[in-house]
């Protein structure tokens, strides 16, 4: 201390802060105790007011200088706390040389009148491409997707009409300008088969809404509301032309593993149309799972994971295997329509195997539990990708991702990478690398739907302005009502948007009394998205089945007096 003392002040004496406010910052506080030391030896010298600011130490920790000093500014406070480097993506440490060069540097003295830096907001305004309702014009989309054939398009919650409006035009637009063929989405397999069917003109459902009844589990709204189901008949009535032309049509797929159970019954349902023997075995094999609740795949997790109930995985194996091992003689029996039915039940089966390692992962862990589920989704992104270049005669497919930003952007941009999760957008990247492209949308207010407990019921929320500090709050100071903005595209945006700040994320959840702590992570957008959407003001997402709550919706919080 003596030593670095010397060097630091290389002579000078020390700052006079009688009466005055003075701040005291570290990189970070663990106990506290040299911040405590600090303290106590500045009293000696009279402020008037000393303040604490750290960017991450204990809540416990920040409590405590609360009634030490006289005010405490702690950036993040993470839980659990293991160390104040966990908290910075790059913690090396500076020389001597360095501080020994900023203290040398002045703060004050004469003034030196500069032209103002343009602000970040300002370098995105004169940058930002007009994207009204949140679509593009087609030369940006064309400039921005180029051959790709992946394309991932998120959203910042699971119950914003906006986004999802926004993401079915430029969806369109992918698949009559570019020949996209699939759309791939955060649901489960068998639901959204289900639409499938009915989007080539095969199976039983007669209306968009008939077909889209099958996603019963919570969220409902978010795959049976108004604009899917919009967008559904669009997708019919267009592979209806194409289908008369001799056209190539475009499906419907889902990417999730919520559907342990339902994938079971299509598994079986599947072997008992073209191999009745082999539905014994599954059956046999599957009713393993039946020793919980139908259809709850958490039931079955917990009485695994602890020894309530016995573990499936080695039937689930062998199932799948078993059905690999025939499905190429049933393709090959039964034409080029079993071809899609065998791929259909082979990812079901695919799906039971990856949800029963996932449901007993639940109680492990949940970084574990979210890597396996977006592995799952890389995976079966993968497998439909072959699937849907199995022919020669057709180009490469190319494939549009409906999921959450959470699961779209790349994990290794945020600071969930610091604890080892993935994200589907990150796997996609390192797969296919510039075939690939990543997609955000965002908002800095309105409404919502979304439910205030897990499984509650749709309510219409009212969205809290941004948070100072977000991106969300840098995209509302353009002054720009929707617009898009891309490194790629225009390299002056690299800057700003590399810069550290709060990114919101609402899913199916909406907690605006811990909305901090329940819908913000820090985010580097330039790498975490290679495009982003705002869309400034933004409504709620129109359930098919909407409840008296959702249509009286939320009380703002000024209401009465407006305020």
């Amino acid at each position: 201390m003596v030593r670095r003392e010397a060097i630091y002040r290389a002579g000078r004496p020390p700052l006079d802060v009688a009466g005055k406010t003075v701040i005291l910052v570290d990189d970070g506080l663990a106990t506290g105790a040299s911040m405590f030391a600090a303290v106590q030896a500045l009293r000696e010298a009279e402020p008037e007011q000393i303040v604490i600011a750290v960017p991450a130490a204990p809540e416990s920790t920040c409590r405590e200088f609360a009634g030490v000093v006289d005010d405490v500014v702690c950036a993040s406070m993470p839980t659990p706390f293991l160390a104040v480097g966990e908290s910075f993506w790059d913690f090396r440490q500076v020389t001597d040389e360095e501080v020994r060069r900023l203290l040398a540097t002045p703060t004050s003295g004469i003034s030196v009148i500069r032209p103002a830096a343009p602000t970040a907001a300002e370098v995105i305004s004169s940058v930002a491409i007009d994207a009204p309702g949140g679509v593009p014009p087609s030369e940006t989309l064309e400039e921005l997707i180029g051959d790709a054939r992946i394309v991932l398009i998120g959203e910042s919650s699971h119950g914003t009409h906006e986004f999802y409006a926004a993401r079915a035009a430029i969806t369109k637009w992918l698949i009559e300008e570019k020949g996209f063929c699939a759309v791939a989405a955060e649901a489960d397999w068998p639901d959204a088969y289900r639409v499938n069917r009915y989007v080539r003109g095969l199976g039983e459902d007669r209306s968009a809404a008939a077909a889209l009844s099958g996603f019963e589990r919570f969220p409902a709204w978010m795959w049976r509301n108004v604009v899917v189901r919009d967008f559904v008949d669009w997708l019919r009535a267009r592979n209806q032309r194409h289908r008369a032309n001799g056209g190539r049509q475009a499906g419907f797929y889902g990417l999730d593993l919520y559907s342990l159970h339902r994938s079971t019954h299509e598994v079986i349902s599947f072997l008992d149309k073209v191999d009745p023997t082999a539905a014994a075995r599954a059956r046999s094999r599957y009713a393993c799972f039946d020793h919980t609740s139908a259809d709850d795949g958490q039931a079955y997790g917990y009485a695994a994971a602890f020894g309530a109930g016995p573990s499936c995985e080695r039937q689930a194996i062998e199932q799948l295997v078993d059905l690999q091992r025939h499905l190429l003689s049933y393709a090959r029996r039964d034409g080029l329509l079993a071809e899609d039915e065998a791929f259909y039940a082979q990812q079901n089966a695919q799906t039971v195997r990856n949800a029963e390692v996932y449901y007993r992962a639940m109680f492990s862990g949940r970084v574990t539990s979210w890597n396996l589920r977006d592995q799952h989704m890389a995976q079966t992104l993968d497998a439909l990708l072959k699937h849907l270049d199995r022919h020669d005669n057709v180009p490469p497919a190319r494939i549009v991702v409906w999921a959450h930003n959470s699961h779209v952007g790349d994990a290794r941009a945020t600071e969930v990478w610091a604890d080892g999760q993935l994200t589907l957008g990150q796997l996609v990247r390192q797969r296919y690398g510039d075939e690939s492209r990543l997609i955000g949308l965002c908002t800095y207010s309105g409404t919502v739907t979304a439910a205030s407990e897990w499984g509650g019921i749709a309510e219409r929320k009212v969205v809290r302005p941004a948070l100072n500090g977000s991106i969300e709050q840098l995209l509302h100071e353009t002054g720009r009502n929707a617009f898009l903005v891309s490194p790629q595209i225009t390299p002056e945006a690299a800057d700003p948007l590399s810069v550290v700040r709060l990114g919101r994320a609402i899913g199916v959840i909406y907690l605006p009394a811990t909305e901090r702590q329940s819908h913000y992570f820090h985010v580097r957008p330039a790498d975490q998205f290679d495009a982003m959407i705002h869309i400034d003001k933004t409504r709620a997402l129109e359930p098919l089945e909407t409840t008296s709550l959702w249509i009286a919706g939320e009380t703002p919080e000024t209401y009465p007096s407006g305020l």
